[in-house]
Formats: structure tokens, sequence, C-alpha cells
């Protein structure tokens, strides 16, 4: 997945924290973060996690994004994670979807909106 940007390097940074991944390739202009460092054998052999691609360009970003990430915390809450991302240089978002969703609409530096989902933390029984 290829992600327009002005800095791709501060924008690789900011996701490698958010999904715990780290740049497997970098070029003036570009930066290539993963989960994995994918080899054509891998990739033929069967389906991988995608990478992300933030590429340089001079425009700006002029609406809402038609494609995003989604988010799902594994480790703690959904509020935690808002509060981590938050802390990262993410902010929140209005793009018209109501209150009490069920989901947090957030924006990463650059504004590329994502969403926090519901929290895929085991829950204790009461």
């Amino acid at each position: 997945m290829t992600i327009d940007c002005h800095d791709p390097e501060r924008l690789a940074a900011f996701w490698c924290e958010v999904l715990d991944f780290k740049v497997i390739e970098q070029q003036e202009g570009k930066v290539e973060i993963g989960s994995w460092e994918p080899t054509v054998a891998q990739v033929v052999a069967r389906q991988m996690p995608p990478t992300l691609v933030f590429i340089r360009v001079p425009e700006g970003k002029s609406v809402k994004n038609r494609l995003h990430l989604d988010v799902s915390p594994i480790d703690g809450s959904t509020d935690d994670e808002v509060t981590r991302l938050l802390g990262l240089g993410a902010v929140k978002r209005d793009v018209g979807q109501g209150p009490d969703r069920g989901w947090v609409v957030m924006a990463d530096p650059e504004g590329n909106e994502f969403c926090v989902l519901r929290t895929l933390a085991a829950t204790r029984p009461s």
C-alpha cells in the first residue's frame, strides 16, 4: 500500500511505532515499512502481510481518505490505544461519524485518517 506524503521518513517512523513495523527499504523520497522483509519466494509461496510505502509528493492532502487503516489494540483498551497514539503525534478527527460509534477516527501527523477499533485484548470474567 502506497501513501503519498511530504515527509516519508517522519510518517514511516510514526507508523512503525503505531504498528510495531520496521523500515525494510529506504531511498531518497521513499520509505517502505513492514512486519516482515519480503522475498520473492515467500510472496510466491503464500499470501504475505502487506507493507506500507511512503512516497514524497509535492501536493498536499485535500479531502478525506477513501482508503484508510484500522488499528485494533491487542494488549490494552481502545482508550489506552487512543492515548498512546495521541502521544505519538496523532490527533482525533471528526469526519461525520457521529457519537458512540464504537471506534475513534484519528489522523496521522500528515492528516491521513485512520480508525481505532475495539480492543482485541482478552476480557476478564467478572
